[in-house]
């Protein structure tokens, strides 16, 4: 067994399957079984198991794994620390955030964080996706009610919808007052396509009450949905920070504010993987961004 061969190992599991790890090690599919086969030969044990679509690490490739990432992640920490000898801090960060919150609160702090580490290269997407963290990200900031447990998950507060509309659609049609009334209005909320919009409401002494949604204005652009509910076009429910601004002035007004509403989840979470190398940019970005969410005056009471 050679440190090659371990990589290759290594590689081949994060992947979760020999097309993807080929293409990452720039190799064939049909040379990237060989020395898997080489190096089960050599160890003598079955390391992962194979089916059409996937590999799943038997017990013993995973302890070999374990000990491969670790090798990897040494190696990759060396590196970089050779290279930043007497420079800069710089590297890439890869980030996913949410379409609605990323362009409302976030794009200012990594603009800021920009200024402040020049020579870091972000890479940022917006999107609502919750699957695990992709080779290309290295940060996602998810809302979820519990983060699964391959990632390590750092809270950034909790998620606070709120029922609202504008002063002319409230004077021309009033405020709902029930759930019910609330579901019969013309809603202007997120959504995902194909799947019915189910929203909890929290009060406190009472049982958690759900009622399922049928938006009349639907998107998970979120800056689109505030110019819809400034326009009195219904009722919106949305995160607080998305219309916090027009709250304050008085052009939009919130009803319902006896329940704790949530349509994607309770809670917003930073998220990384344990057992990928974090350099010292992906570090020192994850403490910004916390230091950001502890900052705020709301912190991060948003959804997606």
């Amino acid at each position: 067994m050679d440190l090659h061969t371990l990589t290759l190992l290594v590689e081949i599991i994060d992947s979760g399957n020999l097309s993807q790890a080929a293409r990452k090690l720039k190799m064939t599919r049909a040379n990237v079984s060989y020395h898997l086969a080489q190096l089960e030969k050599s160890v003598g044990v079955q390391l992962v198991k194979r089916t059409t679509r996937r590999v799943e690490p038997t017990e013993v490739g995973l302890r070999l794994y374990e000990h491969g990432r670790n090798i990897h992640n040494e190696i990759l920490a060396a590196r970089e620390t050779i290279t930043s000898l007497g420079q800069d801090l710089q590297g890439r960060v890869g980030i996913s955030v949410p379409s609605g919150y990323g362009q409302i609160v976030m794009s200012q702090w990594l603009i800021e964080f920009k200024r402040l580490y020049p020579r870091i290269v972000l890479d940022v997407l917006f999107e609502n996706r919750v699957d695990n963290l992709r080779d290309e990200v290295d940060i996602a900031i998810r809302v979820m009610q519990e983060p699964p447990l391959s990632v390590i998950a750092r809270s950034l507060g909790d998620v606070r919808y709120v029922a609202c509309a504008s002063a002319a659609y409230v004077q021309q049609y009033g405020l709902p007052q029930t759930l019910m009334e609330l579901r019969a209005s013309p809603l202007i909320t997120a959504g995902v396509m194909g799947r019915q919009l189910r929203l909890s409401a929290y009060q406190e002494g009472m049982d958690r009450q759900e009622v399922m949604l049928e938006p009349t204005l639907s998107s998970e652009h979120f800056p689109f949905l505030r110019e819809g509910i400034l326009a009195g076009l219904g009722v919106g429910l949305v995160p607080d920070y998305v219309v916090q601004d027009k709250i304050a002035s008085g052009e939009v007004l919130t009803t319902l504010t006896e329940y704790r509403l949530s349509i994607f989840g309770t809670h917003m979470y930073l998220l990384y993987l344990p057992n990928r190398h974090q350099t010292r940019a992906v570090r020192t970005c994850i403490d910004f961004l916390l230091a950001k969410a502890r900052g705020t005056a709301s912190p991060t009471t948003s959804s997606e």
